[in-house]
């Protein structure tokens, strides 16, 4: 048999994958919710490959084989399997750890808590709509307590939120998706960038990676690591192989004011560094040390006592929104010819590949964003702050976007520092007032931490659907669809696993003490502490993006210049603080194999390295899956 024929290249993608999506969907957001919210383990969502969704390619890739050896017939087509993985990566992202995870403990937690001491009643009550909150204490007592959710009673309290945060998300979703498919020509046709977090669902799809034996070499390796470690954590008797993290605590100024400095092992983040270009990995370690500078330097100089000195916060943000700018300004020929498309003064050919007119497009966007500008309006935010919110948090999600699409950075997050906050730096808070402030608290859940960002996984999807040839028209139904199905089973999922156990009584971290608690008393210290303007930190905000200008130009005018902007932004996070030595290593690790084996021994090394990644997220999701079957805490390989 030539397994090379199993999956055979295809534009026809037939509709039962839409169907086996949409069963996958609410199971997969129901595993995601038990591992984020009630075991606090794994977090799949937390990754920019989210292993949750690599365990079902497998599982369905696997079954594809068996089902050719056995009937000579194949269930899924490359192509189908492409869109089931990138319906799955959007619904998950949806129901994700920084996304709507975060949105139902909100709704009823002002109402919930409010005591005399916090005065929530007096302070921001009547600024909450009323259609996009739960105030119903019978319903909230359910909620916090244990109940179930299907009660009349309940389903009347959540019902008109529910309704009215799904057309919320939707179009914001929507305008996502707009966006893209008036960037995807440039950054996936015309400046051909590498995405390296499809690599290994790509390669899943096409049967012949399943016969790599060094795949499987570096499957079994990190599957013993992984399996001998979950043993340890349910039996200590049994030897534990090594640590996933090491910290190294300086006392000595001034280098104590850069804080511990964790030394990570994680095989999965190594393998996926490995994919990434070796000047992207270089830059990532090197800028996390050059954030590390900064703070030893402040401590140096007595600038540490300014309060947020260096302002890392604003610069990352700065950089992400640097990072847009830039890539708007060298996709400046394809936004043209965009431009003169839309107003009908060119007849621009469309290609294949073109999902819809880019008339189309400009058109559905603008009505999208009338409709979001409008809901934003009836809740009680002004036009103006409204347009200037989410003219930001877009400009936020490109940078994310066009970083990943670039670097393919294991993880990205900026905690805390989202456009409300960018705002409230540069004007106060009482130039904003109340009613705002209580408007922007409710959209937290999208500016968080930007973990599970939908919009690389909608561009994503575009990028996999040009490798494997299938349309892209239907590419972009599936994400529709994923959107739709992903928003209604994250809302039963965040609802029916609250009431079953009680947020309160048996996860309150962080479902209650993080998710619902932080927004409120955020505007809590807004409403009784009012802040002026920032300008230190308004300063540094400007200051990533000039430096994110600098690191272009130098790139554009020198070849050999090895940093790239997109490093710059993303690497002062939480999450890269643990794994900058696993892109460390991965450098080194390709480093010596391009030096000493070249360009053929990379290619034969790399089954190698996504073999890492697949062993430790098919362990890994094992493990969670026992734990949850068995009711009991199970190892977690990234936490």
């Amino acid at each position: 048999m030539k397994y090379n024929e199993i999956n055979l290249p295809n534009r026809s993608v037939r509709y039962r994958a839409f169907v086996v999506s949409i069963i996958l969907i609410p199971i997969n957001i129901y595993w995601n919710v038990q591992m984020e919210l009630v075991r606090y383990s794994g977090l799949p969502t937390t990754i920019s490959l989210f292993f949750n969704v690599i365990f079902n390619l497998l599982v369905l890739s696997l079954a594809n084989i068996g089902i050719k050896r056995l009937f000579r017939k194949t269930l899924f087509k490359s192509g189908e399997l492409s869109i089931i993985y990138v319906m799955l990566s959007i619904a998950s992202g949806i129901g994700g750890h920084s996304m709507m995870q975060i949105l139902p403990p909100m709704l009823g937690h002002p109402f919930w808590f409010a005591t005399e001491e916090n005065d929530w009643k007096n302070l921001f009550w009547r600024y909450l709509p009323e259609w996009l909150t739960v105030n119903d204490k019978r319903a909230l007592a359910g909620y916090y307590e244990g109940d179930t959710l299907y009660k009349i009673e309940y389903f009347t309290a959540w019902l008109i939120p529910v309704l009215s945060w799904f057309s919320i998300i939707f179009i914001i979703l929507l305008i996502m998706l707009c966006l893209n498919v008036i960037i995807r020509r440039q950054w996936v046709e015309n400046e051909k960038l590498s995405y390296p977090i499809i690599q290994l669902p790509t390669e899943m799809t096409n049967s012949r990676f399943y016969f790599n034996r060094w795949m499987w070499i570096g499957f079994i390796l990190v599957a013993i690591v992984d399996i001998l470690n979950g043993l340890h954590f349910l039996i200590p008797n049994i030897p534990q192989v090594f640590s996933k993290r090491y910290y190294l605590n300086l006392s000595s100024e001034p280098f104590l004011a850069m804080g511990n400095l964790p030394f990570a092992l994680y095989p999965f983040v190594i393998g996926l560094g490995f994919l990434i270009p070796l000047d992207l990995s270089f830059s990532c370690w090197f800028f996390f040390w050059f954030w590390k500078l900064q703070l030893i330097v402040g401590q140096m100089v007595g600038l540490s006592h300014l309060p947020g000195f260096p302002y890392l916060h604003s610069q990352a943000i700065g950089g992400y929104v640097g990072v847009t700018l830039v890539a708007l300004y060298v996709s400046r020929f394809h936004l043209l010819l965009v431009i003169k498309q839309v107003l009908a003064q060119s007849n621009i050919s469309n290609s294949r590949s073109q999902i819809m007119s880019y008339r189309k497009v400009v058109i559905l966007l603008t009505v999208s964003s009338i409709i979001l500008l409008a809901l934003c309006q009836k809740a009680g935010m002004s036009i103006t702050v409204a347009t200037i919110f989410f003219l930001l948090y877009y400009l936020i999600s490109m940078g994310i976007t066009r970083m990943r699409a670039e670097l393919g950075a294991p993880v990205h997050d900026i905690h805390y520092t989202g456009p409300e906050q960018m705002m409230v730096w540069a004007v106060g808070t009482r130039r904003l007032g109340t009613t705002n402030l209580t408007v922007l608290s409710l959209f937290w859940f999208l500016t968080r931490t930007h973990y599970s960002h939908v919009m690389p996984h909608q561009l994503e999807g575009f990028k996999i659907s040009t490798q494997v040839n299938i349309s892209q028209w239907k590419t972009f139904i599936a994400i529709i669809v994923a959107c739709v199905v992903g928003i209604f089973s994250a809302f039963w999922v965040l609802l029916h696993i609250p009431y079953q156990l009680g947020a309160l009584a048996q996860i309150p971290w962080p479902t209650v003490n993080a998710f619902g608690l932080e927004p409120w008393r955020r505007l809590e210290n807004w409403l009784i502490n009012p802040m002026v303007t920032s300008i230190p930190e308004t300063i540094f905000i400007g200051v990533g993006m000039l430096v994110t200008f600098g690191l272009m130009f130098m790139r554009m005018k020198f070849f050999w210049f090895p940093l790239y902007p997109a490093a710059y932004a993303v690497t002062n996070s939480w999450a890269i603080h643990n794994i900058w030595f696993c892109l460390f290593i991965a450098w080194v690790i390709k480093i010596i194999i391009l030096q000493y084996g070249g360009l053929k021994a990379h290619q034969k090394a790399t089954p190698f390295f996504l073999g890492l990644i697949l062993g430790e997220f098919t362990i890994g999701s094992l493990w969670t899956i026992i734990g949850i079957l068995l009711g009991i805490p199970t190892y977690g390989f990234y936490t």
